[in-house]
């Protein structure tokens, strides 16, 4: 069953009233540095992966999908089995999955530390446990699902530097694991948000991300139209 949109159009007057408590955290704290630690652009184009967990995918999926250097998203579910990699069986939040998108980038354009900082800057509010606002359930939690150790490496390194800055009110709950295999959402949840731009949620909750995207990172921000 898909997520309860009337619900969040209920909620829309007190959230866009008291703002969103991602960002939020970074206007208090000054913004969201960049890693100390990363990876430099690589020389010649080509195509590497990461897969970041922050909440429902529709929203994480908009935000990456207009990234600059960015070459593919995919929405779709890791941390769980090939069995259950179904939107049914992961709302149950009984098979292990994380609503997750995969992004695939062109290391010479962009850096995976520069995705890190934009995943913990506008994507989702890090400190909340399993759960992004009303969205609760282990399949909402916060994770980074690393495809190497260099990604290990800078990812941790990334969100001990931004605890020790104390940039969030709370420290960062994010996990950062292993991929042990991602598996592509149904057809209907790709790109949702551009097809369905009215969507009270995507008004509520996805729709802000994107704008602070583009007011955040703007020499990174790209208009995206569908593939």
């Amino acid at each position: 069953m898909l997520r309860s949109h009337y619900f969040y159009l209920a909620l829309c007057v007190v959230l866009l009233a008291f703002g969103f408590s991602l960002w939020m955290h970074a206007q208090t704290r000054g913004g969201i540095p960049a890693p100390q630690v990363d990876a430099a652009l690589a020389h010649t184009s080509s195509k590497e992966t990461a897969i970041f967990a922050g909440g429902c995918f529709w929203g994480t999926q908009s935000v990456f999908e207009r990234v600059k250097g960015v070459v593919a998203t995919t929405a779709g579910y890791a941390g769980g089995s090939a069995a259950t990699a179904t939107y049914d069986q992961v709302t149950t939040e009984t098979t292990g999955h994380a609503e997750s998108v995969k992004v695939v980038y062109d290391p010479s354009k962009i850096t995976y530390g520069k995705l890190l900082q934009i995943f913990f800057s506008v994507v989702h509010d890090p400190t909340q446990l399993n759960r992004q606002g009303n969205d609760v359930g282990t399949s909402y939690r916060s994770a980074i699902f690393y495809t190497s150790e260099e990604q290990r490496n800078i990812s941790t390194a990334y969100i001990a530097q931004l605890d020790a800055a104390k940039v969030f009110r709370k420290p960062i709950v994010t996990q950062v694991v292993p991929l042990k295999g991602f598996y592509d959402a149904e057809s209907y949840h790709q790109d949702y948000a551009l097809h369905h731009p009215d969507n009270p949620y995507i008004l509520v909750c996805d729709r802000p991300k994107v704008e602070a995207l583009r007011k955040e990172f703007p020499d990174l921000f790209q208009e995206y139209s569908g593939k």
